[in-house]
């Protein structure tokens, strides 16, 4: 069970692939809330021990989640003098020093919640990346284990989830809807930072929406749509095969984005590999 002290929270983030800002309280003068060497976490939309509270806390984590906007890893002191600036009754001065660890990992998207995502999040949730998970109906989430960097969403309208997560590099879509699965598509391949859009889908659909992406989509962005999704080198149409496959393509796709791939591997040695390193990872589970 996760614990609430900064070291928790460190782990968390670890193992998560999550951003975070380290906050140290350091040289302290006259009565502050907690002492020198006192450290707690904070990311986007968590935070783990404390500082001591009151405005000290509040402004040092409001200062933080900037830092982790600017995207950068980097480090900073900031001088709190804490009656005259934070109006704290203690009255005493302090220094807080901010560690900003921003991983960079890469972050991705899988629209839809049916048979086929729940084989395919816990084989892909480990590799060393953010996953954002989204559907608009939250039954389909209910008694599901989620591994720690695995974010559920439910959103409304799934295609505005794209909008709010800047960050995201990759994205699935494989929702229980045609046209919603048109709608995230056409959305997320006009999205600049992603460079991979994969869509489930037979090759009848896979030609019926490249027809239809044609007439608005420049031909830069249809490159980065993979449909059907997944290596046709791995057969098989049960949610479990399907997902293996989706895997192993995905596990390329990442290792050639971190340049890893050696150009002298022809394609069906690439998809070979893929495959041997996605059964390493099922064998885990």
């Amino acid at each position: 069970m996760l614990g609430n002290s900064w070291f928790d929270g460190v782990q968390f983030c670890q193992e998560s692939g999550k951003a975070y800002v380290l906050l140290t309280i350091m040289g302290s003068m006259g009565s502050t809330p907690r002492a020198q060497g006192s450290k707690m976490v904070i990311t986007d939309d968590r935070q783990f021990d404390t500082i001591g509270g009151g405005q000290l806390e509040f402004e040092a984590i409001k200062h933080a989640r900037e830092l982790l906007a600017n995207g950068s890893s980097t480090q900073e002191i900031q001088h709190f003098p804490l009656g005259a600036k934070l109006a704290q009754c203690c009255g005493g001065a302090t220094h807080v020093l901010y560690e900003v660890m921003n991983q960079g990992v890469p972050q991705i998207a899988v629209f839809g919640a049916g048979h086929v995502a729940k084989a395919l999040i816990p084989i892909i949730a480990q590799l060393p990346i953010q996953i954002h998970w989204i559907d608009n109906r939250a039954a389909q989430f209910e008694n599901f284990e989620f591994p720690t960097n695995v974010s559920p969403y439910i959103v409304e309208q799934p295609k505005d989830a794209l909008a709010s997560n800047p960050t995201l590099t990759h994205v699935i879509v494989m929702t229980h809807n045609h046209q919603l699965d048109y709608s995230i598509t056409a959305e997320a391949l006009s999205t600049k930072n992603l460079n991979f859009v994969g869509l489930i889908g037979s090759q009848t659909k896979a030609r019926r929406f490249k027809t239809r992406l044609t007439h608005i989509k420049t031909i830069n962005e249809l490159e980065k749509l993979h449909c059907p999704i997944g290596l046709s080198s791995v057969p098989g149409k049960l949610p479990i095969e399907v997902a293996v496959s989706i895997s192993a393509q995905l596990i390329g796709v990442l290792s050639n984005d971190n340049g890893t791939q050696d150009n002298r591997h022809d394609k069906q040695t690439i998809a070979k590999r893929n495959w041997l390193n996605t059964k390493e990872i099922i064998g885990r589970l």
